[in-house]
């Protein structure tokens, strides 16, 4: 038996599309330049640019993706912004995984075990 998929959380809102370009130094840092677009493609001046950081941290797991919104509103500001908002991104991420781990650890201990 099939079940119907529904795809109302498929649906593009046309009224908040961004054309996205991206700049790099091929060392670690990228920031997506996200502009304002109206639905046939032209400049949506009403609204502002947005600037997106993302990098890459090295684990024993290996690479972590660290990503943010950069609060900028220049191409130069992202820049500048780009390693405090880096390793707010970095440090937040690191205290969700430790939040994780309680919350395993938690778990592992309340477990009873049957003859133990």
């Amino acid at each position: 038996m099939s079940e119907k998929i529904m795809h109302d959380d498929f649906s593009v809102d046309k009224k908040n599309l961004y054309r996205e370009e991206t700049i790099t130094d091929f060392k670690i840092a990228t920031i997506k330049i996200l502009s304002p677009i109206n639905i046939d493609g032209t400049e949506d001046t009403s609204r502002s640019k947005r600037y997106f950081g993302e990098t890459q941290m090295m684990s024993p797991e290996g690479p972590i993706p660290v990503r943010a919104m950069i609060p900028a509103t220049s191409y130069e500001e992202a820049m500048d912004a780009f390693p405090v908002v880096m390793e707010k991104a970095l440090a937040d991420l690191v205290e969700q995984v430790k939040a994780m781990r309680n919350q395993e650890n938690m778990g592992s201990r309340s477990k009873i075990i049957p003859g133990r």
